[in-house]
């Protein structure tokens, strides 16, 4: 029975993530958004990273938490087991030039990930507790203000709440038992207890307490892995302009590629490298938008544009590393002791066994995977979290997050194939709503975009500056409107 259920939710996402439906939507949404946007994600992402990074803060701006505290917060969502067993995924059946085609998908998602995430804070609302609430179950239904509108909000809702308990919970439970038990001999039972405590102990908390904590181990855990891969790929640095050739030679060719034609592999280089880069950075599925919209900022275009340093961080540095480490060391033609290729799930971890000295590599990817599953249980219970309150009211908030931590222990020490299928599902069905709305609402964002960035190109304005060039802008009225009737309800 359940193999049957495992096989059907395998064909069903053979469909929504094949190369007719969700990767041309995609890929056609990020490119429309790039152009319709003047190719923002390049020409602004120096001053995107100096304000969200650097500064991290914007004085006297409206919110729950700061930028860099929402950027890392979305962050510990995306950098998970998609940068280290996804990359090795998508190059062990695509072949290297699958890496090729992630960069495509994290460049193009950039505008992606800007828009929804402007969006996030341009719809947001303050609930009952004064907190603010917004993303796709919220600016789906304000932007597009009719019956289709409502039914894409209500359907992105339902499809984030099933996916937060799948990709968001007991998949990465379940990736962290298992790391720890075959490198430690921890007990999956141990590392069930441990976590969920921990888990509840944060979110129990809510935002605020989700945002110290990934401002505190999103950046120690990113850094620990990029350092680690810049070790071995400057110890192998003459092996990388070879690498680099051939990633972009058999990203149009396919021919590292086991089996099938010459156009049949290069199809499956592009399939599964957007597949997995979308399954690691998530632009497009409207996730992001959840956590910029409680950001403290003056204005929606400087968290839009914050929030899009993350696909930036994700693809084009932390998955970029994976895949030159895999590539380099030849990781992806690795075969095991039966001479057929090494397991994706193994295959970034020979990786790195195999460019630093004694133990270190392995003990690095587990302790990595480690720290990217939990911060990605973190991140997601804040997405079911709003998506259970937009359908269920704020009294529903607080069981939520006991149910969500207690759901850890059953990741931790159970066996989850049909799990991860049904959440590629999921995952799949949640970006569906969101890229139809990210399209019918791209003339709202250019036009409110270019309107503030014609006087603050560089995201330096103070808010009393912000006030004055934009006091007569009709976006802006509307936005400062809302955020008056939120501030003037969490008055006592």
């Amino acid at each position: 029975m359940i193999d049957t259920i495992q096989a059907a939710l395998e064909a069903v996402s053979g469909v929504i993530w094949g190369p007719w439906l969700l990767i041309p939507l995609l890929l056609g949404t990020g490119l429309y958004l790039t152009i319709r946007l003047g190719g923002l994600q390049f020409v602004r992402l120096g001053a995107a990273l100096r304000l969200g990074i650097f500064r991290r803060k914007d004085p006297d701006a409206e919110g729950d938490i700061s930028q860099f505290q929402a950027l890392t917060t979305a962050l510990a969502a995306t950098v998970g087991t998609g940068n280290v067993v996804g990359v090795a995924t998508a190059l062990a059946i695509g072949g290297p030039g699958a890496l090729f085609w992630m960069w495509i998908t994290g460049l193009l998602g950039m505008a992606s990930k800007y828009s929804e995430a402007f969006l996030g804070v341009r719809f947001r609302t303050t609930d009952s507790a004064g907190e603010r609430n917004g993303g796709p179950q919220q600016y789906l239904e304000r932007g597009i203000r009719n019956w289709f509108g409502k039914t894409l909000a209500v359907a992105f809702t339902l499809f984030t709440i099933f996916a937060c308990f799948g990709i968001g919970n007991l998949t990465q439970g379940n990736s962290v038992s298992a790391n720890l038990e075959r490198s430690f001999s921890v007990p999956t039972w141990v590392t069930g207890i441990v976590l969920t405590v921990v888990a509840l102990i944060v979110l129990v908390g809510g935002i605020k307490s989700i945002g110290r904590v990934t401002a505190g181990l999103v950046p120690i855990m990113i850094v620990l892995y990029v350092v680690a891969a810049l070790y071995i790929l400057l110890v192998n640095v003459g092996d990388i302009p070879a690498a680099l050739g051939m990633i972009f030679h058999d990203a149009f060719t396919g021919s590292a590629a086991a089996g099938g034609f010459a156009g049949s592999v290069i199809i499956i280089a592009i399939q599964f490298g957007v597949a997995r880069g979308i399954f690691s950075n998530e632009s497009g599925m409207g996730s992001a938008a959840i956590a910029a919209a409680a950001a403290r900022t003056s204005h929606p275009v400087r968290q839009g544009l914050v929030s899009m340093t993350q696909t930036f961080i994700d693809t084009i540095i932390v998955v970029t590393m994976t895949g030159l480490v895999i590539v380099t060391t030849g990781a992806y033609s690795f075969t095991g002791s039966d001479g057929e290729q090494l397991d994706a799930s193994l295959m970034t971890g020979e990786a790195f066994t195999q460019g630093l000295p004694g133990e270190w590599g392995h003990w690095i990817v587990t302790i990595g995977l480690v720290l990217f599953a939990f911060s990605t249980i973190l991140g997601w219970s804040y997405y079911g979290e709003r998506a259970v309150e937009k359908l269920l009211g704020r009294r529903s908030v607080m069981p939520f997050r006991v149910l969500f931590a207690l759901v850890v222990f059953v990741g931790c020490t159970t066996e989850l194939g049909v799990v991860w299928a049904f959440s590629d599902v999921m995952n799949g069905l949640m970006a569906l709503p969101n890229l139809i709305g990210l399209l019918v609402l791209s003339g709202l964002v250019a036009r409110e975009t270019r309107a503030y960035l014609r006087h603050d190109p560089k995201l330096t304005a103070t808010q009393a500056e912000i006030e004055t060039f934009m006091a007569d802008d009709p976006g802006w009225q509307e936005w400062r409107r809302t955020e008056k009737a939120g501030r003037d309800a969490k008055l006592p």
